[in-house]
């Protein structure tokens, strides 16, 4: 009997999606954040348009060396780890296999069933290791181009995200005009942003995007009253 082929469809990006969803989302909110509250202060559109041109600067620049650091922190973080393991399976062998067993029975396996994988691994350290690492600490072997890949692409999506909200400040020499096209472009932005970013990350569509809407509306909304009542 003819059959279909089961094909499995995961979606394997995960850190690219993550990178881009905190960049994205800071470069949307922030700019548009401090425009608004500029707009409330100065209602100059030069002014607002170089501070938000300065801070998306700065702002890509901090986000991005946060990615790198985050990222050279946990591919540290593993291979601190995975000497560890290498120097217990020599020193403690039989602790490290209790542990192999301890995390097979977890699954349901009997202790003859263990001792096999056991004795398998005991023959094979490399992977001994590897497995120790994945499934006593839950850890992946990072990518070793992540660092820079993580800092560039968040850097990016904070630069294009905060382009976004100033853009109306670009075109229209009225602040509170500008403004206004601003606030309907960007709540636009964050419900596109947001729902695709659900459509990736198994969110439903509609909540992502009304909760990153509503979340960039109210900073920006904060940033303006504050702005407004100082001065």
């Amino acid at each position: 009997m003819p059959t279909t082929p089961h094909i499995e469809k995961h979606f394997a990006a995960g850190d690219i999606v993550r990178d881009i969803v905190i960049g994205m989302s800071d470069g949307l909110t922030v700019p548009f954040a401090l425009a608004a509250g500029l707009t409330g202060a100065i209602s100059q559109t030069r002014v607002i348009v170089t501070a938000g041109f300065a801070e998306i600067a700065a702002g890509s620049i901090a986000m991005g060396l946060g990615g790198y650091l985050a990222a050279r922190g946990d591919a540290e973080h593993y291979f601190h780890e995975q000497a560890r393991e290498q120097e217990e399976i020599k020193i403690i062998p039989e602790a490290e296999a209790q542990e192999v067993r301890d995390i097979f029975q977890t699954y349901g396996l009997s202790g003859e069933e263990c001792a096999t994988v056991v004795e398998s691994l005991r023959q094979r350290p490399k992977d001994w290791v590897t497995f120790m690492m994945r499934f006593e600490l839950g850890l992946e072997k990072p990518d070793p181009s992540r660092a820079w890949k993580s800092a560039l692409t968040i850097a990016i999506a904070y630069i294009i995200g905060g382009l976004i909200p100033l853009s109306a400040y670009l075109f229209l020499s009225d602040a509170h005009t500008a403004l206004q096209v601003s606030v309907v472009v960007t709540l636009l932005a964050l419900a596109v942003f947001g729902g695709i970013k659900g459509r990736f990350t198994g969110v439903p569509v509609l909540r992502s995007a009304l909760q990153t809407s509503i979340i960039g509306g109210l900073a920006a909304a904060a940033a303006f009253g504050i702005a407004r009542w100082i001065a």
